[in-house]
Order: structure tokens, then sequence, then C-alpha cells
């Protein structure tokens, strides 16, 4: 027997739709990987470890850190990024165990 969850209101629905929309790219899904690795990346780290310049990783990042995804520390002029959205975790484990 399949147990029911609590059903979402279509609000709710449409903003996780909507997030799940940025998610679904594969450069996005490469930076959620290394922030998973638990290191602050800057995002000339990141654009250097996923081969991205640095004007369309930040647009990666300015996207997923509107979602809630992602967080930022300032440190003089460089800003570093990390993971915000402990549940990415579970999304990547799925993602691993579905196609890795």
């Amino acid at each position: 027997m399949i147990k029911q969850t609590p059903q979402l209101g279509i609000e709710a629905l449409t903003d996780a739709a909507e997030c799940l929309r940025i998610l679904a790219h594969p450069h996005r899904l490469q930076i959620v990987q290394l922030l998973l690795t638990g290191s602050n990346y800057s995002v000339n780290d990141i654009s250097e470890a996923c081969e991205l310049t640095q004007p369309t990783t930040s647009d990666h990042l300015r996207l997923m850190q509107r979602c809630g995804f992602l967080k930022n520390i300032r440190d003089g002029r460089t800003v570093y990024y990390s993971i915000a959205e402990t549940h990415l975790q579970d999304i990547m484990q799925c993602i691993q165990s579905r196609f890795g």
C-alpha cells in the first residue's frame, strides 16, 4: 500500500515547479555537486571548476540564489557561495541513484 502524503496547493506547486525548472540545467547541477563538497567557493573558483565563463557562472548562481538554493558570504570584494537548501543533497542522491 502506498502511503499518501498531504496534497500541496497550486501556489506551492507553482513555486516548486519554478525552482525545479531553475535547477534542471546541467551546469547548475554541476555547481550544486561542487558546492555540496562543503566548501565555500568564489565565482572564479566555480567558473574554473565547471569550465564556464564568469558571467555565465554569475547568472547561474543568481538564479539559484533567487530560489533559495544558495547563500553567499562577502569577504572584501570576493563573494563565496555555499548551499542554503539542505534538501539539495537528497535531490542529488536521487539523481546519482538514477543516472550514476
